[in-house]
């Protein structure tokens, strides 16, 4: 299992790591507007899942805002960013921070996206930073897990391996 602290602390992830060649899982999260999504709604895209505590928090807008803009570039890549964050707070962020080239989804209700990708915090129930490319197969294709909730993750990794994924 991936070891990962939250201010240095460590935490308890729940669920499996994902790796790369994994067939990526369904999941069930909630837009902006309360409806459902799942990973079957993005068939045949290649998925860059950026995810992240809370959009409201410095690292994590940086990294939303930063794939908001990025995502314009890339061809059949859609950008998910999912948080724990209610679905009202991330429709206010997104309209604060002009964000409308990525969709911003929540996983508040059920932390389904947090169990299966084997990011949700035990001890938070936040979902730990990490990134996730997902194949127009649904296979995975990178995953970073990122070792400190608070620092960065590798941006341009992610970018480049969303660009080579089919």
């Amino acid at each position: 299992m991936v070891n990962v602290t939250f201010k240095q602390e460590p935490v308890t992830l729940v669920g499996n790591e994902l790796k790369v060649g994994d067939q990526a899982p369904d999941f069930t999260v909630l837009t902006n507007d309360l409806e459902e999504k799942s990973l079957a709604d993005y068939k045949g895209k290649i998925k860059l899942i950026s995810v992240v505590p809370s959009v409201d928090t410095g690292v994590c807008s940086i990294q939303t805002n930063r794939f908001n803009a990025e995502a314009q570039k890339l061809e059949n890549v859609q950008v998910l960013t999912v948080s724990m964050d209610l679905p009202f707070a991330q429709k206010r962020w997104r309209e604060v921070n002009n964000v409308e080239s990525l969709d911003l989804l929540s996983d508040h209700r059920d932390a389904d996206f947090g169990e299966k990708y084997g990011v949700l915090i035990k001890e938070l129930r936040l979902l730990a930073r990490s990134i996730f490319v997902v194949d127009s197969s649904d296979k995975v294709a990178y995953v970073e897990y990122v070792s400190e909730v608070s620092d960065h993750p590798d941006y341009d990794k992610a970018l480049e391996a969303a660009k080579q994924a089919e």
